[in-house]
């Protein structure tokens, strides 16, 4: 490998397909009543972390995140740089972390330390595997001989099309978060509304509102149906599915989108740096499709 690739946890790959693509994580950091955890640990199963963790946040837990700071990603990135390789580092989305900074702070600080080496630093513009999937298709390019800049000319070309759209169960913890107001969300919790939101085209890009359906269900649909619209080309690209605990209704969406022509769909339970801001409950689709950039227009 001429460059290795670097996601902080929210990137939300699999245990075994970040270990057999060679992608590396750094892990973000929460606090559950105080008591301070990470997010990610190579020597703990990603699932059973996540069960614990919306398992706490359904009991009424106090659940806050914090930034991968500068130095973490210093210290992860010293070793590849010190055995002579290029570091590629793709962050969840600026315009919903300060993260993407700090990465950038220590990219500087790592080309002063290595001036032979290059360290690369792109934005998903998403989050969970929004992020993650445009590791592997970066992950795909390396591996087939693409040079650190190629990849990142790829990204700068196509982390748009990166489409994401979720729903939320609970409209609590986006009250708590601040995400929306406590009027909308009792109001919203009595009418049964469930929002649909999306990974939006503007940069930084944010994680707005879409629309709405009345029933968990029909919001469910409506993330097929956003899937239906905007997906290009599904039988060739890996479509991703993330759940923070309800596995069931995620792998049910799963059988409807490959009803609808993908072929290769990973499930996973959803990341948990985000997750503290959405709740137990939110199912979230990413898939490749329509550009971000021009539906925003």
């Amino acid at each position: 490998m001429a460059f290795e690739i670097f996601c902080d946890s929210a990137a939300n790959l699999p245990d075994d397909v970040r270990k057999a693509r060679g992608v590396h994580i750094i892990s973000f950091t929460f606090l559950v009543n105080g008591e301070e955890r990470m997010c990610f640990s190579e020597n703990v199963t990603f699932r059973d972390t996540a069960k614990t963790f919306y398992s706490e946040m359904r009991s009424g837990a106090d659940i806050k995140t914090s930034l991968v700071s500068e130095q973490h990603f210093i210290d992860a990135l010293t070793p590849a740089l010190e055995a002579g390789k290029d570091a590629l580092i793709i962050t969840i989305a600026s315009g919903i972390s300060g993260t993407y900074q700090q990465a950038c702070r220590a990219a500087e600080a790592l080309k002063a330390a290595f001036p032979a080496r290059k360290v690369v630093v792109k934005d998903s513009a998403n989050a969970s595997m929004g992020q993650g999937l445009l590791a592997l298709y970066a992950a795909d390019m390396r591996d087939a001989g693409k040079s650190i800049d190629e990849c990142a000319k790829w990204l700068d070309e196509n982390t748009y099309r990166l489409n994401s759209y979720l729903t939320v169960e609970d409209l609590k913890y986006m009250r708590k978060s601040g995400r929306i107001s406590l009027p909308l969300a009792i109001v919203g919790t009595l009418l049964n509304i469930k929002p649909i939101l999306k990974a939006s085209g503007e940069v930084p890009a944010q994680i707005v509102y879409s629309g709405r359906e009345h029933g968990r269900k029909k919001a469910i649909n409506a993330l097929a149906e956003a899937f239906r619209q905007n997906v290009i080309d599904p039988q060739n690209q890996t479509v991703a599915i993330t759940h923070g605990d309800c596995e069931e209704e995620a792998l049910a969406l799963a059988e409807t989108v490959k009803k609808l022509g993908a072929r290769d769909v990973i499930v996973e339970y959803y990341d948990l740096c985000t997750g503290s801001h959405v709740g137990p409950g939110t199912i979230a689709l990413f898939f490749m499709g329509k550009d971000r950039k021009a539906a925003q227009k």
